[in-house]
Formats: structure tokens, sequence, C-alpha cells
């Protein structure tokens, strides 16, 4: 859910609904099949993530951005650059920054300076930051199983297949000159 909380549609409500329905262009297709799977993909997104948001928040007072940001680290090994972080969340390194400032404050992760290379500023978790976080990411995955309990197994994995594929595919569009 990383970069998630970050970006948005570049797609307004209002464009959407002016989106030419089945049949309507001259030679379109009549079902507008990639679309459809677009908008279906993006509004399940979203209602997870606001749901994820909304109880991250309520039960441990910070955002979303932080709790990926702090996942990201985690996964790393409790230590990333900065410019890392920036690229792993797919945000700026002023966005990155805005968010470090915010954990420094709070006690979950300390700015160090890189051994050998001085531009390069590391985040790493603190002992009491990554107990933390850790407490805070069994939650989220309680959350986030139960967001999904009313698919059965078979549903699942299906679903995980295809956006496997779907990923894999667009993976290799921007791989491609």
């Amino acid at each position: 859910m990383a970069a998630k909380a970050f970006h948005k549609s570049s797609l307004s409500i209002r464009a959407r609904k002016s989106l030419p329905t089945a049949g309507s262009a001259a030679g379109a297709r009549p079902e507008h099949l990639e679309i459809r799977i677009w908008l279906r993909l993006e509004q399940p997104s979203s209602r997870i993530e606001s749901a994820l948001q909304r109880r991250i928040v309520g039960t441990f007072g910070i955002s979303l951005a932080r709790f990926d940001l702090l996942a990201q680290i985690e996964r790393a090994g409790g230590v990333l650059t900065m410019s890392d972080a920036s690229r792993r969340m797919m945000v700026t390194n002023g966005a990155i920054t805005g968010l470090v400032d915010r954990l420094v404050d709070e006690g979950f992760v300390v700015r160090e300076a890189h051994p050998t290379d001085r531009r390069t500023i590391l985040i790493r978790l603190t002992e009491p930051g990554r107990a933390r976080f850790l407490a805070m990411a069994r939650e989220h995955e309680n959350w986030t199983v139960a967001l999904l309990s009313g698919l059965d197994l078979a549903a699942k994995e299906r679903l995980l297949a295809s956006l496997g594929a779907l990923k894999r595919q667009l993976d290799s569009m921007e791989s491609s000159p």
C-alpha cells in the first residue's frame, strides 16, 4: 500500500462520468472493457486505503503515509537512504522529507549521515520506533484481512494472479523504449 497513499487518479469524477458509454462513439469498442477495468481497480483500492487510513489514524494517531514509510524502512532492514525511500514510495524527495520530519519528532526514526557519501542521508528505525511499528503492522494486517474476508480463497487467488499478470504487463511496457 505504500505508494498508494500519495497517488490519486488523474481522472476526476466529472471526467469519469463523461467517458463514452457502450456504443456512444462510432467504431469504439462497445464495452470499453479496458476503461471499465481501470475504474473497477481504482474504486476498491481507494476504499481499502480510506478504511485503513481511518483505522490507523484513529488507533495509532499516525498517517497511512508515515506508516507506509516505516514499512519501507523495515522491509529494507531498518535503514534506507532518503532517495531510496522516495523511489520506493514513488513520491518526491520533498514529500519524504516532510514524512521523516514527523517520524523523527515522534521518535520512530533518526537521520544519520552516510558513512562514505556526505550528500546522502540515512533514515534508521529506532528500537522503540521499530517495536511500535511492528505492533501497528500486526493490526494493519488484521484490518486488511478483515476487509478482504468476504472473498473465498479461490477468488483471492484468481484476483492475485490477474493483478500479477497486469503488473508484469505494465512493467514490460515501462521498460520498453
